[in-house]
């Protein structure tokens, strides 16, 4: 039973990342733990404490609706549009321009992050491995859906995704385009991810990239196969 909220992101992935060792999940050889930048590196930083895996990121963009930001029209991850809620875009009746012209300006966003947080680090490579990627909630699923669907064009061998609390609709929504998709808990009254945390404070891009660099320093490098994430 999952007692909640959760003190902080922290003991989140810590109580996640032992939830996962529970699983039969490949994790002996070629498995990688990635965190949805930024809040999710947090949690998935505990996670591959947990499991002793490496630890890298991959950075999502929500496609905010013009005028109203927090609500998604789409996401991008890896320099592309990886999904895009085409049923909302023609009920708010937004120009395709206008998609074109946000989706631009996120996936810059999402590659000059992506850039500053790996430093000299190379690539990641994901080829026939098993991906676990962690995010602090799973509110509608989108962005673990871009970062699902950015995993899968490098033919790793399972994708898992992870994170300690979510809606039941974004857990089923997800784990039809996974292999497992594991979450702590679902509350009925879900609202926001941030209710289910006392201290849910906005993560910075150093504070991301220190956690990389110190897990890197610990646990080494990621795993060496034949196609990285770029």
């Amino acid at each position: 039973m999952i007692k909640l909220p959760f003190a902080d992101r922290r003991e989140a992935g810590q109580i996640l990342g032992r939830r996962l060792a529970e699983f039969d999940l490949d994790f002996k050889e070629n498995a990688i733990v990635l965190g949805l930048a930024r809040g999710g590196v947090s949690v998935a930083a505990q996670v591959a404490k947990e499991l002793r895996l490496p630890l890298e990121v991959v950075v999502v963009r929500k496609l905010g609706v013009p005028g109203n930001k927090e609500l998604a029209m789409g996401a991008a991850a890896g320099g592309r549009i990886q999904v895009l809620n085409k049923q909302l875009i023609a009920e708010l009746k937004i120009a395709l321009t206008d998609v074109e012209v946000i989706a631009t300006k996120a996936m810059e966003e999402a590659d000059w992050r992506e850039q500053y947080y790996r430093s000299e680090r190379p690539a990641v490579k994901l080829h026939n491995s098993t991906v676990i990627l962690v995010d602090d909630g799973l509110a509608t699923g989108s962005s673990m859906l871009a970062a699902v669907q950015h995993v899968d064009s490098f033919g790793p061998k399972k994708v898992v995704a992870a994170a300690p609390v979510g809606t039941q609709e974004a857990r089923s929504r997800v784990r039809r385009f996974t292999d497992a998709c594991v979450c702590l808990a679902t509350p009925d009254e879900f609202r926001a991810v941030g209710r289910w945390y006392v201290d849910f404070g906005q993560v910075s891009d150093e504070e991301v990239r220190r956690i990389l660099e110190d897990h890197y320093r610990s646990f080494g490098p990621p795993i060496s196969t034949n196609t990285a994430v770029s």
